[in-house]
């Protein structure tokens, strides 16, 4: 039979429509050239001059690459962090990227700039696969669609205040109606997810029992973080306890902030101190969910004024100076992502965490890959020695593999993570499609009498009665386990879907050409 007979076989045409859709999906990059821009620090230098972290829906070939830093070409990570780490501060840095060059001057020890190897294709892997976190949080009290809502726009903002990438968020449901949020962070530990988002992170400045200001774009306008004139880390010192060191940075306030600061101080007296400074009678009280933090004196000098600018301390200690310092910087990069994002509108209770090492991670893509391959080459043993025939055997391999493809096009295009829960149900799904195969072929080569076109459709009723029966059964697990099989449950009924309408009518339409001659 001539290939191109075969070819203008309707089904195969749309068989090969959906592989090229594929293709372009998956986008595979068969050379790769400079490093991938997966998040920017609020604020930092890079910020400013319009570098931003690339957004979730932006599929991985499409991120920013940084191929050159100051002319020296960037084809790895290491490469990347090496050029910047020689760049002196208030250095001039050009880097080039795909979509521009940006000329400036280094202002701290680092740019701002996190990256990672220039993805291969638009495929992406899920936790499972590249190390990470995935805590599943739940709500305390009743709450409705539009507080998880709140919920999940609150930890975003702290998410993009941090420039973390590689971050999943979403809202999840049981068959019993409990509301989750999963959260999923590429190489980020339990204790840091904790410490970023799952904390509600309630923030009240006090003047006796009054409330002067919370966190939050309402209240305050500005959080300086990386300027070394407003937010500094004072010497650390050693105490019976260990050591200790202190932070303070500057914030700005809203003008009704400011006015109910004065409101507030205008009633209050004036104390001398021993020390000749003089002060209101009541201190300002940092209070972070309703922990006391700090209590700072308030100068005479703004009583009843309407302070803008207000200076924001904190402490951190540890057993050694390193640690002291390293509490110290993580309390008030905690406080400072409070301040600017607000609270979360209601607490968060940790239901389940799943830590995966990145290199565990790996260990995971290289034996999926080999189960697949000894999976592949041993069904096509198998049917080899059932019908002792290349005509099935061979177009029964290629609709396997084909149907493997169009469902990775799939969750290309439709940016479906790729883990294990996803690879089981491309198993399952190809599984099935190599059941519904040999259905097709049996009833083809020992369907007794009758047209061939008549065996075909007879095979293709006990194939959708199967298909159907497979897609209700996935149905409940949509919505089962607090959304941790969904996944599971619509990469399935994708993949059988794919096979039902796309890869069995391709294959019945090759095995009866082949079987006509």
């Amino acid at each position: 039979m001539k290939i191109t007979k075969l070819l203008k076989q309707p089904r195969v045409i749309i068989l090969i429509v959906f592989l090229l859709i594929s293709f372009f999906s998956i986008n595979h990059q068969f050379s790769k050239e400079g490093v991938a821009i997966t998040s920017i620090e609020f604020n930092s230098t890079s910020y400013e001059i319009g570098l931003r972290t690339p957004s979730p829906d932006l599929s991985p070939t499409a991120r920013e690459k940084i191929l050159e830093v100051n002319g020296q070409k960037i084809n790895s990570v290491e490469e990347f962090y090496n050029a910047e780490k020689i760049i002196p501060i208030n250095g001039t840095v050009k880097i080039a990227t795909t979509k521009t060059t940006y000329d400036f001057l280094k202002q701290y020890d680092n740019l701002g700039i996190t990256v990672v190897e220039a993805p291969a294709s638009n495929l992406r892997k899920g936790l499972d696969l590249q190390g990470g976190t995935r805590v599943l949080l739940k709500p305390e009290g009743d709450v409705t669609d539009q507080d998880i809502k709140d919920v999940i726009d609150t930890m975003e903002n702290r998410l993009n205040v941090y420039g973390l990438a590689d971050v999943t968020l979403k809202s999840a449901s049981d068959l019993g109606g409990n509301k989750f949020i999963v959260v999923e962070i590429a190489g980020s530990t339990k204790e840091e997810i904790k410490n970023l988002i799952a904390n509600q992170g309630k923030f009240e400045a006090k003047i006796g029992n009054i409330t002067v200001f919370q966190g939050g774009q309402k209240d305050i306008t500005f959080v300086c973080r990386t300027d070394g004139t407003c937010s500094r880390i004072q010497t650390c010192q050693n105490s019976n306890e260990g050591y200790f060191c202190r932070f303070e940075f500057e914030i700005s306030l809203s003008p009704e902030a400011a006015e109910k600061h004065a409101d507030v101080t205008k009633n209050l007296a004036i104390m001398p101190s021993p020390s000749g400074q003089r002060a209101l009678n009541e201190t300002i009280d940092f209070y972070l969910d309703n922990q006391l933090v700090d209590q700072l004196q308030i100068d005479s000098s703004l009583k009843g004024q309407k302070a803008t600018r207000v200076t924001i301390s904190g402490s951190g200690n540890g057993a050694t100076q390193k640690e002291a310092l390293q509490d110290t910087i993580n309390n008030r990069n905690k406080l400072q992502t409070i301040l600017i994002t607000g609270s979360l509108p209601t607490k968060l209770e940790f239901v389940k965490v799943d830590t995966i090492s990145p290199s565990l991670g790996s260990a995971f893509v290289n034996n999926a890959l080999l189960i697949g391959l000894i999976a592949t080459i041993g069904v096509a043993v198998v049917i080899y020695i059932r019908y002792r025939s290349l005509k099935i055997t061979i177009p029964t391999m290629i609709t396997v593999l084909s149907e493997i493809f169009i469902i990775l096009g799939f969750a290309a295009l439709f940016k479906q993570n790729l883990d294990l829960v996803a690879i089981a149900a491309i198993l399952a799904a190809v599984g099935t499609g190599v059941d519904d195969q040999i259905v097709i072929a049996d009833e083809i080569l020992f369907g007794g009498s009758g047209a061939l076109k008549q065996q075909i459709k007879r095979a293709f009723f006990v194939i959708l009665a199967a298909y159907a029966a497979t897609v209700a059964a996935m149905l409940p697990l949509l919505r089962a386990g607090a959304g941790l099989l969904t996944g599971f449950a619509v990469v399935t009924i994708v993949g059988v879907t794919i096979g039902v309408f796309i890869t069995r009518p391709a294959f019945g339409a090759i095995v009866r050409s082949l079987m006509e001659e």
